[in-house]
């Protein structure tokens, strides 16, 4: 069990005022994984003046050295990546193999491609008689969801440690402790003291303390879109810049002439990724309607195949969700829509067999979803593919931005010309044609409720700048 008993704090492990605690719980088996501290309002006033003193020399700290240091902290997580993932996996259900090459690796990735894009910006222009700098908003606070802990942290800390900002950190109560080796993993870069700040804490505590704080410039913020947009409502008090990644509905567009194989397999393996809590995951399948039957009878060995068992397990596919209250609610959104008469394809909302403990819920798919039908327009967070049947193209369109959300879509044709047509009708930040990978460098965030702002590459660095104009005379 890993009990942590301190929160790091201008530089040093600081032990809290209070003796209150966070349990944390391995998603697998329900047993106690650690124990976190919980950070009062001695300890955020603390760590935001350890951030406020710590920002003025690290904001002129030079643009080479800043990037050493973060490559330098990339090596140290790269050197636990197996720790790393097998923590991950046991906070979270994602299957260990699975979180070897994103829990643990994609962070190394974000956290080099930050330094690299650091190296080559241009902190700097002329325009004009007017000489433009690019300098750092403030004091940042970073508050992370618990589906990609670190990936999501390094999200924000990398670039805004690059901007030349101090950050305080406040990472998910149910998957903290991969915050605490970044931590280490700074310290042991030899990052200045108060320029990085770790919290664990109660979000309604806090976190809400860090967003009324009156020294606090910036709060980066990914999770749902009804907490995000209260914390946009409570920072417009104070005027904090504010960035918020919230939550998606996802089409994945089939369009007819595409390879249907391919896109359904992409289509299913993304949805259920992380089972199916992600963000972006592509929850709804669009197909036109005259081959329903066809995509159906591809869909469910699919997803039939999908193994669900112990995350430690090399034949696990599929792992239990990260707590009891996330298994409940994706659960209850499942029998709510069978009770509304949408038709289950495979799944369902009862507990699967041989699974007694551990947070599991079945792989599920509704076929021939209304559109407008709860279960097609909220965010589930969990592994629920809904497929939706269209008559032609204009109304495959109005579908996939028929949501409030906005974060991610993909678009399947064997003409890329025509699936980039289609795609740039789509209100959404990120799109993907044809299975396309991951780009680090890529702009990440969304439209409409899916929230504003944008990380990774030089859109996520841009965040945490504010453009400073000095006029000169001739």
């Amino acid at each position: 069990m890993r009990k942590m008993e301190q929160l790091f704090i201008g530089g040093k492990w600081v032990k809290p005022s209070s003796g209150d605690v966070i349990e944390v719980i391995d998603a697998g088996d329900e047993s106690l994984l650690g124990t976190v501290p919980v950070a009062k309002k001695a300890e955020v006033d603390k760590a935001v003046r350890a951030a406020r003193q710590a920002l003025g020399k690290w904001a002129d700290t030079p643009v080479a050295v800043r990037a050493e240091l973060l490559e330098k902290a990339a090596n140290n997580l790269k050197a636990r990546g197996s720790e790393i993932a097998e923590v991950i996996s046991r906070e979270v259900g994602m299957p260990l193999k699975m979180s070897q090459r994103i829990q643990a690796a994609l962070p190394v990735i974000v956290m080099d491609s930050c330094a690299k894009v650091l190296r080559e910006f241009p902190f700097e222009v002329q325009i004009a008689n007017s000489r433009v700098f690019r300098v750092p908003k403030g004091v940042v606070v970073a508050i992370t969801p618990w589906n990609y802990p670190l990936h999501q942290l390094v999200g924000k800390v990398a670039p805004a440690l690059a901007a030349g900002c101090t950050v305080v950190a406040k990472p998910a109560s149910e998957a903290p402790l991969s915050a605490f080796m970044l931590a280490e993993a700074l310290e042991a870069a030899w990052f200045p003291p108060g320029v990085f700040n770790l919290l664990s804490g109660n979000g309604p505590e806090t976190a809400n303390l860090l967003v009324q704080h009156d020294d606090v410039d910036m709060i980066s913020f990914t999770g749902s879109t009804s907490t995000g947009t209260k914390i946009a409502a409570t920072a417009a008090a104070t005027a904090k810049r504010v960035t918020l990644e919230l939550g998606g509905k996802s089409p994945s567009l089939v369009l007819d002439d595409a390879d249907f194989p391919k896109a359904l397999r992409t289509t299913v393996n993304n949805c259920f990724l992380n089972s199916g809590q992600t963000c972006n995951a592509l929850t709804r399948l669009l197909v036109p309607r005259n081959r329903l039957t066809e995509v159906e009878e591809l869909v469910l060995p699919l997803v039939a195949g999908m193994t669900l068992g112990d995350p430690g397990d090399p034949n696990t596919k599929l792992g239990p969700l990260v707590s009891a209250r996330q298994r409940d609610r994706v659960r209850q959104y499942i029998k709510e829509a069978i009770q509304a008469g949408t038709r289950l394809l495979i799944g369902g909302d009862a507990p699967p067999e041989g699974l007694s403990r551990g947070f599991y819920v079945r792989p599920t798919v509704f076929t021939d979803v209304d559109p407008g039908a709860v279960i097609a327009q909220e965010e589930v967070f969990g592994p629920v593919l809904c497929i939706i049947g269209y008559r032609d193209l204009e109304e495959a369109v109005a579908i996939a931005n028929g949501t409030p959300y906005g974060l991610a879509a993909a678009v399947w044709s064997a003409d890329t010309d025509r699936a980039l047509q289609v795609a740039r009708r789509i209100r959404a930040g990120q799109i993907d044609i044809n299975g396309a990978p991951f780009n680090a460098l890529a702009p990440f965030g969304g439209f409409k409720h899916s929230g504003y702002g944008r990380e990774l590459g030089v859109f996520g660095l841009e965040e945490f700048l504010e453009p400073l104009s000095i006029q000169l005379s001739a």
